[in-house]
């Protein structure tokens, strides 16, 4: 019995994750309250370490030079490797995306006659 309710709290666990992965974001332009919302294990006192790093050693040149944080680890760089952005703007909210053009619907081909 034990070991059924482990295994469907692990299940569910694992359906969960996903709903938990962190969003892109420009760790060079982004403020402490965007990388804080967006990166998964970095809260605020963090996302400001972050911020003042940058601002005293100057943009990051790669994802790695963030382990030079206190507080920053190799696991939260794993977890957040994908999300972790050094150009461009990053995702944007869902309500500025713009919407994906509706393309027409081919019509269908006639049947063509067989000839006989």
């Amino acid at each position: 019995m034990f070991r059924n309710i482990v295994a469907m709290l692990a299940l569910t666990l694992a359906f969960a994750l996903p709903a938990f992965a962190a969003t892109p974001v420009n760790i060079n332009t982004a403020d402490a309250a965007t990388i804080a919302n967006a990166l998964d294990g970095i809260g605020l006192a963090k996302a400001k370490a972050i911020v003042a790093f940058r601002d005293e050693h100057g943009p990051f040149k790669n994802v790695d030079d963030l382990t030079q944080v206190k507080g920053i680890g190799q696991a939260t760089l794993q977890r957040n490797h994908d999300a972790i952005l050094l150009t461009g703007e990053g995702a944007k909210p869902s309500a500025e995306a713009p919407a994906k053009p509706k393309h027409a619907k081919k019509p269908k081909a006639a049947a063509e006659p067989t000839g006989e």
